[in-house]
């Protein structure tokens, strides 16, 4: 996928729902296949429900968008956000209670729900809108076994480091262009502060862990290389080969020394009781150097106050910035993108309309216009972002010299890459040593 022409969110996607708002969940929109009834040829007077992982105010936001559309479709449509998504979403549908649409983080989750044999496949106008505003990439990550079920979403950029400009420049220091350079800024940063220069959080409820193997994936790709980490990605290379110890142990030097996190929040376990959005605070408002989190952080921002009690300004001479992690040698930039897919359980006409406006130019900018988000979509308009921030990502995506990469985690088989994977971070900060947790995360191929 190098050279990837693409513009991508998450997990994010993208879960932001442990901002402190609360999950945005709609009255009267108990799951289910949408309204009988009332067609007139485009689904005009139905009701169609969708649900995925996105709460908080990506939620309200996304909600926003449909109900504008809906005044001119005469389409109704309520989303439901799940904090519990991607553990719920398959009970759901073999228990009947399937959503008309579902919006998926993770390809490997789309597959495990197509095993369900309740997916339908893309309806003809998803399929010509993709081909027309998806490079072939995306569009595979939403086939399965040759069919193409699941149109590409909103995206993000995973490897941020995230950081306020004022303090780099009263420390006196620049933005690192390699690994190496990070580690003096690193031990720089706690000379010139008299404190930790990270802060991190791993607690995402069903889902925790889940920003630890972003840093993994970020380091294998940029130590070992785009050709080791397909290879990971594809299972022949093993968590207990050398290549994924290597990142574990440069990880290491970050997380687990105590002289290092965690900042605002307490020692190096606090890491795993911080929710992952919470680090938007401490780095705001100055009482956190430094946080790894994927570009839809940006977002979390617009929540909470900088030292002056004002809604911090997201911009290279503003409060708060971001630089891509660096690599190992200094070079062509490189990064780990993650995406949210649309499937539908239902084949109606007003599913099908609602699923080709989900995969239309239009839809993707009223996104991205509405705030805090990047959308995959080719022909998205990055001039729409609502930050200088979100408008370069999505120009950095969109650039055919980015060495792209899907989230390796999403696109491992759920019992890793969600379970033993996710699991295993959590016990590698609780103080578990490397060898036994890379053994045990590989365990999860045999479940």
């Amino acid at each position: 996928m190098n050279g990837m022409r693409s513009s991508v969110r998450r997990r994010a996607a993208v879960g932001l729902g442990l901002m402190a708002i609360s999950t945005l969940v709609l009255a009267g929109c108990a799951e289910g296949g949408g309204d009988e009834g009332g067609d007139s040829g485009s689904g005009e007077g139905e009701t169609v429900r969708i649900s995925g992982g996105i709460t908080g105010i990506q939620a309200e936001d996304m909600q926003k968008t449909f109900d504008d559309w809906g005044e001119e479709s005469g389409i109704t449509v309520e989303y439901t956000g799940d904090k519990g998504f991607e553990g719920n979403i398959v009970t759901k549908v073999n228990g009947g209670d399937a959503p008309d649409i579902a919006i998926v983080p993770q390809p490997g989750l789309l597959r495990t729900l197509v095993g369900t044999g309740e997916v339908v496949e893309a309806p003809e106008g998803v399929v010509a809108n993709v081909d027309e505003n998806w490079s072939e990439d995306w569009k595979a990550y939403g086939t399965v076994d040759d069919v193409f079920y699941a149109a590409p979403m909103l995206a993000n950029i995973k490897g941020y480091v995230w950081y306020s400009p004022a303090k780099f420049e009263e420390w006196g220091v620049e933005v690192p262009t390699t690994w190496d350079e990070l580690l003096t800024l690193t031990k720089t940063i706690q000379e010139k502060s008299g404190g930790p220069a990270w802060c991190a959080g791993f607690e995402s409820e069903a889902a925790s862990g889940w920003p630890g193997t972003d840093w993994i994936e970020d380091i294998v790709l940029r130590q070992s290389g785009p050709e080791v980490y397909d290879q990971w990605v594809a299972g022949d290379v093993k968590f207990t080969d050398p290549e994924i110890k290597d990142a574990f142990d440069a990880l290491d030097e970050i997380l687990r020394d105590p002289a290092n996190v965690n900042a605002g929040f307490g020692d190096v376990q606090s890491i795993n009781s911080t929710a992952f959005a919470a680090v938007a605070a401490p780095v705001a408002n100055g009482t956190c150097p430094l946080t790894h989190q994927a570009s839809f952080l940006s977002a979390n921002f617009l929540d909470v106050e900088n030292a002056e009690g004002e809604v911090p300004v997201v911009a290279p001479d503003g409060d708060v910035y971001a630089f891509v992690l660096p690599g190992f040698e200094e070079g062509a930039a490189t990064i780990e993108v993650g995406g949210e897919f649309v499937t539908a359980f239902s084949d109606n006409t007003a599913t099908q309309t609602v699923l080709e406006y989900m995969s239309s130019p239009e839809y993707a900018d009223a996104l991205v216009t509405n705030g805090g988000v990047i959308s995959a979509n080719l022909n998205a308009d990055p001039s729409l972002a609502s930050s200088e921030f979100l408008t370069e990502a999505m120009t950095l995506l969109q650039d055919p010299n980015t060495t792209v990469r899907f989230d390796a985690s999403d696109l491992m088989p759920s019992t890793v890459g969600s379970g033993s994977f996710w699991k295993g971070m959590i016990s590698w900060i609780d103080g578990e040593d490397t060898e036994t947790v890379l053994s045990d995360i590989q365990a999860g191929y045999d479940n």
